[in-house]
């Protein structure tokens, strides 16, 4: 179905669209719907050449290795852009992409797209923003699997998604809004299971795991240390 003024307000990079601009690429735009767990695209797959975006619900960007191991490089929410190839590269997807939740999934075709960034540079220069901060991420993320004690790379794990799902105060600590299960932290992390299980259980003073995904940070002070290689 084509997609209404109110979805394309929701993507980050037309925010500052007026609502007429909007209405002209209406008709260049497909929204579909996704079911939890259906994979959107495969790593090596060919894109048509359009700006892919999420309008409801969440997707999940995971890499697999020669070996057969799959790390989750990124979760992307409501309102982000991916799949840059099918705009600015070689149009084959660098990653499998799965809907996380009951998602529904953008596209406009990229003609309309160029049209629409003539009209308003600013556009590009959003797309370009978003890309070089998941550029940025990418490069920490590699290094991090590269050089960095899984302690840290699990304590920074959870430090980013604080900041960018937000989190909850109690009494009792900083909880996040996010659920995060032990096999999500374990992919994103580039480590075992079971060494997550373990690793979360050996800083259980400063952050501890309840069933369902919850994540209470008790100390963030310290979390922060562990984050930064400061505490063995």
């Amino acid at each position: 179905m084509q997609a209404s003024v109110e979805q394309l307000s929701q993507i980050i990079v037309f925010a500052g669209l007026e609502v007429a601009d909007k209405i002209s690429l209406q008709p260049y735009t497909f929204v579909r719907r996704h079911p939890k767990g259906e994979i959107i695209m495969h790593e090596g797959d060919r894109l048509e050449a359009k700006l892919y975006a999420v309008v409801s619900g969440s997707i999940q960007v995971t890499k697999t290795a020669a070996t057969g191991k799959e790390t989750i490089l990124r979760v992307l929410a409501a309102g982000e852009i991916f799949a840059a190839p099918a705009l600015l590269g070689n149009g084959i997807c660098p990653a499998t992409v799965t809907a996380e939740s009951d998602c529904e999934i953008l596209t406009i075709q990229r003609d309309a797209l160029l049209k629409a960034i003539q009209q308003n540079p600013e556009i590009a220069l959003r797309m370009l923003m978003v890309f070089n901060t998941r550029i940025q991420l990418l490069h920490e993320t590699v290094h991090g699997l590269v050089s960095e004690r899984a302690i840290v790379r699990l304590a920074r794990l959870i430090q980013y998604f604080a900041t960018e799902s937000g989190t909850e105060s109690s009494p009792q600590g900083t909880s996040l809004k996010v659920k995060l299960s032990y096999y999500r932290m374990a992919r994103s992390s580039g480590i075992t299971y079971e060494e997550c299980i373990r690793l979360i259980k050996s800083i259980n003073s400063v952050v501890t795991y309840s069933r369902g995904g919850k994540i209470m940070i008790l100390d963030a002070q310290k979390l922060d240390a562990i984050a930064s290689g400061n505490i063995e």
